[in-house]
Parts: structure tokens; sequence; C-alpha cells
């Protein structure tokens, strides 16, 4: 039975993203950034993933705190910065709202008084936080599975394994298209002998396999004779653990819309271990070519020409597992499950 790719308009329609965000972005663990930045109270970091601003503490009792990053008086930020620290409580950078760490709205500043005004109904919107090996995840569902349940194929995987808690170095890069062309040329090795002629050297490309476990894409990428062995690792909807030369590069995928996608790269590297230099050099080559490809790509899924293609079964079913689930979210969102009115409806073929 032919397997047929999802059409164009997945990959270019604003409203799809739109749709994405709510289903997709909002019910996953999304990584936010390194536990090492969050030692001391009120240290925060502060990102916008998928359009939802957001802000995590550490708290006066030593607990990580999430919040969005929306003052509930007129939607001001509480922080201003990627990370920082605020002296005990966050105070709104435009009109001086004060918040305790725990959320809780300590004092509307010079509003004065109101009818009905009660601080109580005034805490910020949380979302739910929790650390995993340093790496700090955060979900906007409050009642989300437990983190542990999402990476406990990974847990396997790596065993005692230890990351090293800082950063040695961190570098966007900003591609044109959508979020889910660069996700899905992650998925499969089925490009790397056309797109990455010097990776394809070091592995067996015949062998390249990737298989799913949960919510992690595993590849098994046999490497040829005095190669570096990597892992590489994806993670339910946007994110990749790549280990290699002793380095373990983070990689979220971030969408910007529906045909902008920023890639975050945080290397974790112990310094008494070489090989920093020859995996920034290998990541920022491979990220060279396939912002070639996947910003091509994406040219042509806009063209107007072509729809949907044909998945092959022996080299992309990362892609297939990948585009389902994606399919499934996007119904499943689409007013209490009814799809016929979603921007999605009737792209399942």
């Amino acid at each position: 039975m032919l397997i047929t790719t999802a059409p164009a308009a997945l990959y270019r329609d604003p409203a799809v993203f739109d749709a994405e965000r709510a289903a997709v972005f909002a019910k996953a663990w999304l990584f936010m950034g390194l536990e090492a930045d969050l030692t001391e109270t009120g240290d925060y970091i502060a990102e916008t993933l998928a359009g939802y601003p957001l802000v995590v503490v550490r708290d006066a009792a030593g607990a990580l705190r999430g919040f969005h990053n929306v003052c509930r008086h007129r939607a001001g930020p509480l922080v201003g910065d990627a990370h920082g620290k605020c002296a005990g409580e966050f105070v709104c950078r435009y009109h001086g709202w004060r918040y305790t760490l725990d959320g809780r709205l300590r004092a509307a500043t010079d509003f004065g008084p109101a009818d009905g005004f009660d601080a109580r109904d005034f805490g910020l919107f949380p979302v739910a936080v929790q650390a995993w090996r340093g790496l700090v995840f955060v979900n906007l569902d409050t009642a989300a599975a437990p983190l542990t349940e999402t990476l406990a194929p990974l847990d396997r995987l790596l065993g005692d394994r230890a990351f090293p808690a800082t950063a040695a170095l961190r570098r966007s890069h900003a591609i044109d298209c959508n979020w889910k062309v660069y996700v899905e040329n992650y998925l499969e090795g089925y490009h790397i002998g056309m797109i990455h002629p010097a990776l394809a050297a070091e592995v067996e490309t015949g062998r390249y396999a990737v298989r799913m476990e949960g919510q992690v894409a595993i590849h098994e990428v046999p490497a040829t004779a005095g190669a570096a062995e990597g892992l590489w690792a994806w993670i339910w909807p946007n994110l990749a653990l790549n280990l290699y030369r002793n380095v373990l590069i983070i990689e979220p995928m971030r969408p910007h819309g529906a045909a902008r996608t920023q890639l975050d790269y945080i290397y974790l590297h112990d310094p008494e271990t070489e090989g920093l230099a020859a995996a920034i050099a290998t990541s920022e080559r491979l990220t060279d070519e396939d912002r070639w490809i996947c910003q091509r790509v994406q040219e042509n899924l806009g063209a107007g020409v072509y729809d949907q293609g044909a998945l092959s079964a022996r080299h992309e079913n990362g892609v297939r597992w990948f585009q389902a689930r994606l399919m499934e979210a996007l119904e499943g969102g689409a007013d209490g499950g009814q799809a016929s009115s979603h921007p999605a409806a009737g792209m399942r073929r």
C-alpha cells in the first residue's frame, strides 16, 4: 500500500500553525533551558515557545515555578530578558504590578480603589515545570502526565550517563521553512548521501534506521571504522539531543510562524574531555547543509505545483510516524474532535 505524505497546505497555511499551537505545543513537554541557570532564589529563564511567552523561576523554597510571562493587568511582560535574577518578586515592566514567585498578586501598584477587585483573582497563569538530567521542561497543561513518562526511553538508553551541567557554547540559526519541514528532515537518514557527504563517509547509510519508542525517535547509526560514535534522539514535538564526540548538543526546533524556524543549539561539554571543536564544526556544517535543502523544499511547497508525494517504507518510517501523530493531534483538537471545520480537515488521505 502506497504511503502518501501530508499535503503541502499543512506546511504553508498560517491557520494550520495557529491550530498547532493549541493542539500540539500547548499539550506537550517543551524544552525551556538549563537548570544550571536557575541555582539561586529569583534566578529566571524566559523564552517564547510557539508564540507563548513563558518564564521559569527558582522560588524561595528551592522549587522551580513556571508562568506565562504575562501580567494579569494589561498583558505586560514580567521580565524582558532571556535570563536574569529578580529580587524576590516579579514586577511587571509596564505598570509595576508585583507578584510573588509562586504567582500570587502581591500589589496592584497604585491601582486605586475598584469595586469588585480581588487580588486573589489576578494571580499569574501557571505552567507545569519539571527538570530531567539538568534540562528544564515546561508544559502549558498543568495536569499533564509526568515528564518522566515521555523521557523513559532515553533514560533506558542513557543509563547512568550524566550530562555536563553548564553550557560551553550557545548558537542560534534561523531557517526560512516551516518547523515540520526541518523536523521531518531530522527524522530520516534517506537524504544523507545527497546532502551530507562528509557524514555519509562516517556512517553506514545502508544500515541507518530510526525507531520510535513512545514519544521518542531514536536514530541507530552504525559508524564506519575509525569514525566517532554518536547518539541522535528526537523528542516530540520539537527537540533533538545529539551526543557526538563527548559533546551533548541540545537542539530545540522552535517555530516562529508558518514559514520560519529557529534552531537554538546548546553545547554541553566536560572541559576535561576532547571533542568540542570537532563537534561544533560538524554541527555547523550539517546545519548549513540542512538549511539549504529545507529552504528549497519550503519554496517548492509554496509554489503551487506539488501537493502530495510518497513515503519510503524503508527509509521514512519516522516521517510517517510524525505526520500521523500530528494529524491525530490536529483532528483531535478541532471543535472537540469534529475535524470538518478544522484548517487541516481533509488532509489525511
